[in-house]
């Protein structure tokens, strides 16, 4: 592990107080997103899964266009087939959106214990500066939140991604926030 030492030249000032800022932006956004995502969780739930579609549906193009300059017929057809299959999966999840609802659950949790154990692995890297304790907190409700979705399944998929999603969004911006006023007291010796 590297150790990062403010050395007191303007360049490392510089370069830590650059990286604080963007914790903190970072920090704010995640915030307000996880507190409107609480707010309206089952909104949350629709909208997101609405998103998934719409970017499938431009994956489907992607391929289309990829079928349209294939150089062999092999190619040409796996690109179609991969497009028909985006766009089928994309019109489904964009313009039926109270279907699926439970797969995408499933696929949340999935990606919520993930995200906790990069977040987790993250803290220990920078285990170096105050105050990163709050990530490996942070990562370690990304992993419950995504526990806790496969434990309430198929009951809780109406309001669990737009909740869960919500409370993951806000425990990430807070230890960000809480990391980048943690370096402050770096950045300034």
């Amino acid at each position: 592990m590297t150790l990062v030492v403010n050395d007191g030249t303007p360049e490392m000032r510089a370069l830590l107080e650059k990286g604080r800022k963007r914790l903190r932006t970072v920090g704010v956004v995640l915030l307000l997103l996880g507190i409107l995502a609480v707010a309206f969780p089952f909104a949350t739930t629709i909208a997101f899964k609405t998103v998934i579609g719409w970017l499938f549906i431009i994956g489907a193009v992607g391929h289309f266009y990829g079928a349209w300059n294939a150089d062999t017929p092999t190619r040409r057809w796996i690109d179609v087939v991969q497009g028909v299959l985006f766009a089928l999966v994309g019109g489904w999840l964009a313009f039926f959106p109270l279907t699926g609802i439970v797969t995408l659950t499933v696929l949340l949790a999935i990606a919520f214990i993930l995200q906790g154990l990069l977040e987790l692995a993250m803290a220990f890297r920078l285990s170096q500066f105050p105050g990163w304790k709050w990530m490996l907190f942070s990562g370690g409700i990304a992993v419950l939140a995504g526990v806790l979705i496969f434990v309430e399944l198929p009951s809780a998929a109406t309001w669990a991604i737009g909740l869960l999603l919500g409370i993951n969004l806000i425990s990430s911006g807070l230890s960000y926030l809480m990391v980048s006023m943690a370096m402050r007291t770096v950045t300034k010796s």
